[in-house]
């Protein structure tokens, strides 16, 4: 299956019922996707008249107490902002995929990581948060899809797979775990018809003397459980390393071959892989920092989570930056030559002072 694929179908297996989206290369096959699954599981494909209204239907039928996505790529995703705003703002649940492609503007729809601002800073308005989890292959793909359904549910709060068009596009083996729903509480609050009991209200507009204060505290209590409970990621070989890579998504990828190769030939570099982009794993970085340690963040575009890096590593740590705008896919070898020109006056040093 493609990777488009694989999101579609782990969402179907997870519970979705409600897919609302409009048409945008590289995501296509996952509206494609959906448009065939829907009505084979008793659910509901509607491909909206716009990136806004999409946005929205998956609000309401949210707010029903379905399990609503919607999927688009990096402009589409910006039309999306205002909805997602809403979404936080009254709580509910939803997934949202973007099959990041470059930008700014049209720009190109090759493989890109450059929406890591909007996505885990707040693209709208406000003071909010989304779960961004950031899979790295076809198999997390699945697993994270499935997670994010539940997440957002157990949080009441949207949740984003930031991948893109690379993963999106190509095709790996990889196993589908048969869904296990967890045991979450049961949507009380969703509008289901108040017949027998009072109505229930989401909203979004607090007008009335310290309401909207009272409101974004709550908000900010769940983010701080979030970066207590839902932090993730991976390392390798990060233990002796004196120079570790940080890299997420398909860019960790093509660093981890570099990694490899450069450990065969003697080189003692690692790789430290985030997960969740929000909440970030900064904690886990203050502590591999420090003890003449350097790290290098490799991304696809003109540098971004590297200001997440620095300030976890809070100036423990040198950090340096490798990264490529517009689409262009570095490979491993030119990874491995970054690796190494950082790494050569640090082992220089080391040769003169032996």
């Amino acid at each position: 299956m493609k990777g488009n694929e694989v999101i579609a179908e782990a969402a179907v297996q997870a519970g979705c019922r409600f897919y609302a989206g409009y048409p945008i290369t590289p995501q296509n096959e996952i509206p494609e996707y959906m448009s065939r699954r829907m009505p084979e599981v008793c659910g509901v494909f509607i491909q909206a008249e716009s990136e806004l209204a999409a946005i929205n239907m998956v609000y309401g039928a949210s707010a029903c107490g379905a399990r609503a996505m919607t999927s688009s790529s990096s402009p589409g995703i910006s039309l999306k902002q205002e909805g997602i705003s809403f979404l936080v703002g009254s709580e509910l649940p939803a997934v949202i995929v973007n099959m990041q492609r470059g930008g700014p503007g049209l720009g190109n729809i090759s493989g890109s990581q450059a929406d890591y601002f909007q996505a885990v800073k707040g693209g709208g308005h406000g003071d909010y948060k989304l779960l961004v989890y950031a899979p790295y292959n076809l198999q997390e793909l699945w697993d994270m899809t499935i997670l994010a359904f539940d997440k957002s549910d157990e949080y009441r709060n949207p949740a984003m797979i930031l991948a893109d068009g690379i993963l999106g596009q190509m095709m790996e083996p990889f196993f589908p775990t048969p869904y296990v729903k967890p045991n979450l509480p049961e949507k009380t609050w969703a509008l289901t018809g108040c017949r027998g009991r009072e109505p229930n209200v989401l909203k979004s507009l607090y007008m009335g003397e310290g309401e909207l204060e009272m409101r974004n505290n709550l908000l900010q209590e769940k983010y701080r459980k979030m970066k207590e409970k839902e932090v993730r990621y991976d390392t390798f070989d990060t233990d002796d390393a004196e120079l570790i890579v940080v890299a997420f998504g398909i860019t960790a990828r093509i660093a981890h071959s570099a990694v490899r190769r450069l450990r065969h030939d003697g080189f003692r570099v690692g790789l430290f892989r985030p997960i969740t982009l929000f909440p970030f794993p900064e904690k886990e970085l203050y502590r591999l920092a420090g003890k003449g340690r350097e790290f290098l963040t490799i991304e696809l575009n003109a540098g971004q989570m590297v200001e997440d890096v620095k300030l976890s590593i809070n100036g423990k740590s040198k950090v340096h930056f490798y990264g490529r705008p517009g689409g262009a896919i570095m490979t491993p070898e030119e990874v491995q030559e970054k690796i190494q020109s950082v790494l050569t006056p640090h082992y220089s040093a080391s040769q003169s002072r032996s």
